[in-house]
């Protein structure tokens, strides 16, 4: 059996302790060590074998191909970083001049790029603010605006946003009261108007962007809302700043300002197709209240965030843009050359339509024309535990590979990973 330290020097394990930790080496090099004694192996495959066991990188997050149909999965990350926002986080990652002003040496504001181009994108907005994510500029508002008051709230809007978190408790959390109206299917202009008085610190309208109610319904739209005696803030969750052809029923930052909102709240890692962040943007001394807040510190975000979404906003489209403008037609070509590859191969493959979703809490119900490779179902397991994962969906008994979040430059993957199941 060969000693661990004689081990340990092969050069491709002393490498691999810069890349992965002395410590996940020595116990790749004791595993194999163990399997060459219960004579599973060669001993002088020892090395070999504690190689070929090691991960890949230092983080025990492994990038997989999102085939799911879902193109802001929660599960995954939603919204993939454009090549741009990539190389910015990249840029960023040793000192930089985040807090600094390189021409005078002295201290600046922080991540003032991002925000002036956050600003240009959002011209509607008097001033604008950025925090970790669309929750916490949800808290920091309730904090800042609506500590020992009330929020005005719809019945119908006092949703769970995942992981068992659920508004309400998320709001209350920060010493606010709640004064809820309406009903859960029917709230009024009215219900609004009999709530606000002098203990209002502000109105919250909220997006439900995770499920829909339809028959006997009825809310009120932010223009009748900016009517009342008291600031309105409305979060539109999915983080669009201008509409969208495909997702008209989506709100907008844009549209939700000029329509009288004093501020609006949206996640950066969805529609928009940055890092995970939330936006605040509206009326400027309110965004000054909850930027000198306290809590912000608390929330502020860091230099990589700040580099992807600055270089998100200044260098379209996203991946996630480029999904939503790919049609049918294209996926389906694509998908038609993946299966001939494939039975070409010996796989039992077939091109098929499909119908793909936002998700990620994104347009709920909103169906989205896309195309996928249709394989046996057993593939979908296998193809989640391959080297290089695929995350597929299962539907009447087959696994679709859908394309529609897929970059093209993946093709290969998807068809290595099957091939290798």
């Amino acid at each position: 059996m060969p000693r661990t330290d004689e081990v340990l020097a092969d050069p491709r394990l002393v490498e691999a302790v810069t890349r992965v930790g002395r410590p996940a080496v020595k116990a790749a090099v004791a595993a194999a060590q163990q399997r060459a004694r219960a004579g599973e192996i060669a001993p002088e495959a020892v090395a070999d074998t504690a190689v070929a066991a090691l991960p890949a990188r230092g983080s025990s997050l492994n990038p997989v191909v999102n085939a799911t149909g879902v193109l802001l999965h929660t599960n995954l990350g939603r919204a993939p970083l454009s090549a741009a926002a990539v190389e910015a986080v990249v840029a960023a990652a040793g000192p930089t001049d985040v807090e600094l002003d390189l021409t005078s040496g002295r201290r600046t504001g922080r991540g003032l790029g991002m925000v002036e181009a956050l600003a240009a994108a959002v011209p509607d907005a008097e001033a604008v603010h950025v925090v970790n994510n669309g929750a916490a500029a949800l808290v920091l508002a309730a904090t800042a605006l609506a500590m020992g008051r009330e929020i005005v709230i719809s019945r119908g809007e006092l949703v769970e946003i995942g992981d068992g978190f659920r508004l309400p408790d998320l709001l209350t959390s920060t010493g606010a009261t709640l004064r809820e109206v309406g009903t859960t299917n029917r709230t009024a202009l009215a219900d609004y108007t009999a709530a606000v008085g002098p203990e209002t610190g502000f109105v919250l309208k909220v997006h439900p962007s995770n499920f829909v109610v339809t028959g006997f319904t009825a809310d009120v739209p932010i223009e009748e809302l900016a009517t009342l005696q008291a600031p309105v803030v409305a979060d539109i969750g999915s983080g669009l700043l201008t509409p969208h052809p495909l997702l008209p029923d989506e709100p907008d930052a844009a549209g939700t300002l000029r329509a009288g909102a004093d501020l609006v709240i949206a996640s950066g890692d969805k529609l928009l197709g940055g890092p995970q962040c939330g936006i605040i943007a509206g009326r400027a001394d309110l965004v000054h209240r909850l930027r000198r807040h306290p809590l912000a510190r608390a929330l502020r975000v860091g230099k990589l965030t700040i580099a992807a979404l600055e270089a998100t906003l200044r260098v379209p489209p996203t991946p996630t843009a480029r999904a939503l403008a790919t049609g049918r037609a294209e996926l389906r070509a694509r998908a038609e050359a993946l299966a001939a590859t494939l039975r070409a191969q010996g796989v039992e493959a077939q091109a098929v339509d499909s119908e793909a979703t936002v998700g990620g809490g994104g347009a709920p119900g909103v169906p989205i024309a896309s195309a996928a490779v249709r394989l046996p179902e057993s593939y979908a397991e296998r193809l989640r535990h391959a080297p290089h994962p695929v995350m597929t969906r299962v539907t009447n008994g087959a696994c679709l590979v859908d394309l529609l979040a897929v970059p093209p430059t993946a093709d290969t993957r998807i068809v290595d990973a099957v091939t290798a199941c």
